[in-house]
């Protein structure tokens, strides 16, 4: 008899007991999805799938859900150590005491269903040996993409192509945002507006400053090219720094602003970053806005598949949680166990920005006066990045604006070009420069 069936009584047999860690927003839509589509989801998974125990803070808070089926404690071994409980279900967030409460879950056996990405980012690999070693699943689904499916697609669908390129937009915070600098409000005004909507914390750093989108690329990657990527890896660049003309003027160009996470394989290393991005008003990414996400996949054999769709939220992610739940059932009505096993165990060279190559967007504030363009020009040249484009907008109190946009360049050799210009007097302000995927319709729309 496998472990996790060890002293099972004759009752628990006939259903999956479920115990869940944490019984906040999406803990609720877990159980209210479970139990309003009891029905539908027993047929589905091949049995009933039941919460029989909760972890929360306190017993007699008021609930979102209805909870009389369901057992509310404040010890988590009342759930850790029930012999009845066959599956796991960490929604807390954070690290601690998850990390803590899912290696003994699965050290006792049980399946573990996470929605965790700050705790994948960090510590996937002791999480998915420790799975390994007592021969049972981890899925994580609802850590990327909320309802979006894209872990299973990656790790199953898609397992007979040679990856090459996964990005997309992964943060419904900063898309929301960027939609509303677009429309002309200020990054301050946006962002209230997003706070006040929910759709925002109180302390938005970890989504303006690109953490978030950090996190989720690195479970991507991890999986899309079976190494193992942390969260450290990333290199990361938010949005804070923008202004609604550096929007505009991406607009005037035929394109839009939009914080990609990109993980793409170069000459054997990994280039895995989070950049404000212009991406090209035809590509389907530029018409994704709001809240909503997407992620876009390129394959050798399967070309490039985009998969779209609510990110976030109680009920997307709940969704997505309830999917892994019947992957579990399913194992355990077959008979199979560790199937969800991980492939990234492996290392492989990361490809700096510095040293890979990238098409910039940069906004340059100049003194209106001869000589100044060719000495940005000269700065360019002389660092080895050609230019597409140089052209002058409007005029400021001090002077003019100049809006660049280059040949793809080593990063290094644009960070030099920028460090000349920062030393010459003329140049009063160089704004948050952003990278520009698809240069080539950049330039068909100007010619």
């Amino acid at each position: 008899m496998d472990k996790a069936d060890k002293g099972l009584t004759v009752e628990a047999k006939k259903c999956i007991n479920i115990g869940l860690l944490g019984l906040g927003t999406v803990g609720s839509g877990v159980v209210q999805l479970l139990t309003a589509n009891q029905d539908h989801i027993a047929q589905r998974a091949g049995l009933n799938l039941k919460v029989k125990k909760a972890l929360v803070r306190d017993i007699n808070r008021a609930r979102q859900v209805d909870t009389s089926l369901v057992s509310l404690t404040t010890e988590p071994n009342d759930i850790l150590a029930d012999p009845d409980i066959q599956v796991v279900v960490e929604v807390m967030g954070g690290q601690e005491p998850a990390l803590s409460y899912i290696m003994e879950a699965l050290s006792q056996g049980k399946h573990v269903v996470t929605a965790n990405k700050d705790l994948l980012a960090t510590h996937g690999k002791e999480l998915f040996a420790a799975a390994k070693e007592a021969g049972v699943d981890l899925y994580f689904e609802a850590s990327v993409g909320g309802g979006i499916p894209i872990i299973r697609p990656l790790k199953d669908c898609l397992a007979g192509n040679n990856i090459k390129k996964v990005y997309g937009i992964v943060n419904g915070t900063t898309n929301y945002i960027l939609t509303k600098m677009e429309q002309g409000d200020t990054y301050e005004a946006a962002l209230k507006e997003a706070q006040a909507k929910g759709f925002a914390e109180a302390d938005p750093s970890s989504d303006v400053m690109g953490l978030d989108a950090a996190r989720k690329i690195a479970i991507l990657a991890s999986i899309s090219f079976g190494a193992r990527v942390i969260e450290d890896d990333v290199s990361c660049v938010g949005i804070q720094d923008l202004e609604p003309l550096d929007l505009a003027y991406a607009k005037e160009l035929g394109y839009k602003v939009k914080l990609l996470a990109l993980a793409q394989e170069v000459n054997g290393a990994l280039e895995v970053r989070v950049h404000p991005c212009l991406v090209p008003e035809q590509h389907p990414l530029a018409s994704v806005d709001g809240v909503l996400n997407a992620i876009a996949v390129q394959g050798d054999a399967v070309g490039e598949v985009m998969f779209y769709g609510q990110g976030a939220g109680q009920m997307p992610t709940a969704s997505a949680v309830v999917g892994d739940l019947i992957e579990v059932a399913h194992n355990i009505v077959s008979g199979v166990k560790g199937r969800n096993g991980c492939t990234c165990f492996t290392t492989k060279p990361l490809c700096p920005p510095a040293k890979a190559e990238a098409s910039y967007f940069v906004r340059l504030e100049v003194q209106d006066k001869p000589g100044v363009m060719a000495k940005v020009a000269t700065a360019f040249g002389n660092a080895g990045v050609s230019l597409w484009s140089v052209i002058q907008k409007r005029q400021t109190e001090q002077g003019a604006e100049i809006v660049i946009v280059t040949h793809p360049a080593l990063g290094q050799s644009f960070e030099q070009a920028l460090s000349v210009l920062q030393s010459y007097p003329e140049i009063f302000n160089i704004h948050q420069p952003m990278i520009v995927e698809g240069v080539e319709a950049y330039v068909a729309g100007v010619n």
